[in-house]
């Protein structure tokens, strides 16, 4: 994980034209830069578009390997690349119970209030990394947190017993039903 900033470091700017409340980047416990409401955002309201370079797949796995990328995967093929001409939506940080999420809408990534969000709340979103990648560390610190950013894998064994449990239902419900039919023509 890389340091927290200096002092001496100027924070980074939010590009106000692309975020609909008044927000602030100041330094986050969960990680280096957050982005703060400095206003009250209600329940399912737009918050700010995360802007950036779009690249392709190959360029993405090329700077994927940086000690830092904001990178957001947009589509099979193309990612956004929030370092290069970002909004400042690159800084909101991962939460395992986060009150923000993102909609992809015509090409567009917003991030969409959750829940009402206080003045002085940092925002955040559960960037649901895949569990085929190797595991990210979270320092989101909250209750319930899945101690990395990655998504959990459902072990195979659990997803065949709960099929396995389903089909048997359906059974004893279809079984039940025949019974009761064959008890009503007596």
């Amino acid at each position: 994980m890389p340091p927290a900033p200096s002092k001496k470091e100027p924070a980074p700017q939010i590009d106000q034209k692309k975020a609909c409340f008044a927000l602030e980047v100041r330094p986050s416990p969960i990680h280096r830069w957050g982005i703060y409401a400095k206003e009250p955002i209600p329940k399912g309201r737009k918050i700010i578009e995360y802007t950036g370079e779009k690249i392709n797949r190959k360029e993405t796995n090329r700077r994927a390997d940086g000690p830092l990328n904001y990178l957001f995967t947009l589509t099979s093929y193309w990612t956004i690349d929030g370092s290069v001409g970002g909004s400042g939506a690159q800084y909101i940080n991962h939460c395992c119970t986060p009150n923000c999420y993102a909609w992809i809408h015509k090409g567009h990534i917003l991030y969409m209030s959750a829940r009402d969000i206080q003045t002085g709340e940092e925002l955040t979103i559960d960037y649901r990394f895949d569990h085929d990648v190797a595991a990210v560390p979270c320092a989101c610190g909250a209750p319930g947190c899945r101690g990395t950013i990655n998504l959990k894998k459902e072990p195979k064994v659990r997803k065949k017993a709960a099929r396995t449990a389903k089909k048997k239902t359906v059974k004893k419900t279809a079984k039940s039903v025949k019974t009761t039919a064959k008890k009503r023509s007596r």
